[in-house]
């Protein structure tokens, strides 16, 4: 049997998914666990009492599959979670993602970005017709560093609005922003 199918049953047997299997050329094995999505459910998030259940049981099972490693490392999916399928994308519908495409815009982008570009920032939605998804952004620059002079009237930044597949995406991760005055993802509704 495969590591990544004895990490996951192992994992799935316990009551959570797996999100990442990383395997480093040192002997280090990284799993990365988060709690199944229910649409419905209460958001629950992995905590330390978690990791150490799953790397006791991981250990166990990979003792007994006789997998080398030299050493296991168990972590919740942090502010950064990855997004890898279709779940995942409808879970965090409506967040700020970092979107990596496999392939560059080209001219489809009709001069309003860099034919070049494939990295994005911005709000993913579902679109009300189609398959595919959507990412909505602005390029607004950057606000000024301290000490500089503001601009006494901006014109607003018009939003664009990209369309994708999840088989044109290369990668895509929750984008890390911290609302340091709470204690949850800035942008998340209560």
């Amino acid at each position: 049997m495969a590591l990544q199918d004895i990490v996951a049953q192992t994992v799935a047997g316990l009551g959570y998914e797996l999100v990442e299997l990383e395997r480093s050329a040192g002997g280090t094995l990284r799993v990365t666990i988060d709690f199944p999505w229910q649409p419905q459910g209460e958001e629950r998030f992995v905590n330390v009492e978690d990791c150490e259940r799953v790397t006791r049981q991981l250990q166990y099972t990979l003792e007994v599959e006789e997998v080398d490693y030299k050493r296991l490392e168990v972590s919740s999916p942090g502010i950064d979670r990855p997004l890898r399928g279709q779940l995942d994308f409808e879970r965090f519908a409506g967040e700020v993602i970092d979107l990596t495409l496999k392939a560059p815009m080209g001219a489809a982008a009709a001069g309003q970005v860099a034919p070049n570009r494939r990295k994005f920032r911005g709000t993913l939605q579902k679109p009300d017709t189609g398959d595919g998804w959507e990412l909505t952004w602005s390029d607004e620059p950057p606000p000024p560093q301290p000490g500089q002079k503001r601009a006494k009237k901006k014109e607003p930044v018009a939003m664009q609005v990209l369309g994708f597949t999840l088989d044109e995406v290369k990668d895509a991760r929750l984008a890390p922003i911290v609302d340091f005055k709470g204690r949850r993802r800035a942008g998340v509704q209560e």
